[in-house]
């Protein structure tokens, strides 16, 4: 008889390792279904934080240390080129953004200029300032 045939009582084997025992399962269901309930419970906390953080967030428009205008369509062109609006003084909020796109005008700025903004806002790509909080702004919220 070696030393696994001895162990019948469900406790380890001789290399100190446990014996899958229907207990042992059970406790194992056990453990993974409260990892599972703890992260949802820290999550909904989260989300409720993100959500307000978004509102927060900062978009400059232009990204800064580009010395370029934009033009109505939203593209940066040179500052000599006709019809172009300067890089706004400052950079904007989640929530001014989130206002501006359901029909006010971005803070401190004339309706086209505004338009021309959200227009450069609406073109953001990953990787450029200002994208991960107008991505933000796309999430619905429940």
């Amino acid at each position: 008889m070696n030393a696994d045939d001895s162990n019948m009582d469900g406790g380890t084997t001789d290399d100190s390792r446990p014996i899958d025992t229907p207990a042992n399962a059970a406790r194992r269901t056990l453990l993974i279904g409260a990892v599972a309930t703890s992260a949802v419970v820290s999550i909904r906390p989260a989300l409720a934080q993100t959500a307000g953080s978004v509102l927060n967030c900062q978009i400059p428009v232009p990204e800064r240390g580009k010395g370029m205008y934009i033009d109505p369509a939203g593209k940066l062109v040179a500052p000599d080129t006709p019809g172009a609006f300067p890089p706004s003084p400052r950079d904007f909020t989640g929530e001014e953004v989130r206002q501006a796109l359901q029909g006010r005008n971005l803070p401190g700025t004339t309706r086209e200029q505004s338009q021309a903004y959200l227009n450069y806002i609406r073109k953001l790509q990953n990787g450029q300032s200002g994208f991960t909080c107008y991505a933000s702004l796309q999430m619905p919220r429940r």
